[in-house]
């Protein structure tokens, strides 16, 4: 059960039962003001983003060297290089996160500003707009309540602050949730289900 949703149920006034489903969306995009397209591509994309609005942080735990080699093969080209951070997810975010996205060299915020909320901001530069363009200065000093608190406004300032609601008033059709995936996601992993989500939620929002 996800505790991120059962906050943001008690924002926008539904039962607080971390269950995700046709009130809840249709809350959710009452109390933020989406229009039926943006909040079924906000949605959609969050839903796919977090397991259906169970994860909130990113996942650095892997079990072996070889796992880390797939998913990072141009940090980690052998077993060796790749051993002491398997099972080691801190120093596995300061590895790959540190010197980039405003993390310092040297230091904790590969760990500290890793991936949080329903679209996994991270980086220390990106917690730090955030938490400016939504006057929450806390975030910076407790990066942690992306994971509950502002998992989803992180989501929606993404959106926001990179332009995508005016790729999704184009439409809900799958070539409209492509051009949003790339936008998110950099790529189009994952596409069959985004599309399958944002077409659902849409369907939710504009039932009578």
């Amino acid at each position: 059960m996800s505790e991120a949703l059962k906050i943001l149920q008690a924002k926008c006034g539904v039962k607080d039962d971390g269950s995700f489903g046709p009130n809840t969306a249709r809350a959710i995009a009452k109390h933020y003001e989406l229009s039926d397209k943006r909040g079924a591509h906000l949605l959609g994309q969050a839903h796919h983003e977090s397991g259906g609005f169970k994860r909130t942080k990113e996942g650095l735990y892997y079990s072996t060297p070889e796992r880390l080699m797939a998913v990072w093969p141009s940090r980690f080209k052998s077993v060796e290089a790749a051993q002491p951070y398997t099972k080691n997810p801190e120093a596995l975010a300061n590895k790959v996160y540190n010197g980039r996205m405003g993390n310092a060299e040297d230091s904790n915020d590969g760990w500290l500003y890793a991936g949080k909320g329903f679209l996994q901001c991270t980086g220390k530069s990106n917690v730090r707009a955030f938490a400016s363009d939504m006057r929450l200065p806390d975030v910076m000093e407790n990066p942690m309540l992306l994971e509950k608190e502002y998992a989803f406004e992180s989501a929606l300032w993404f959106f926001r602050s990179n332009k995508l609601f005016s790729i999704c008033d184009k439409g809900v059709d799958s070539d409209t949730i492509k051009s949003v995936t790339k936008r998110v996601n950099g790529g189009t992993h994952g596409l069959k289900d985004r599309i399958e989500q944002t077409k659902k939620i849409y369907e939710w929002l504009t039932a009578a």
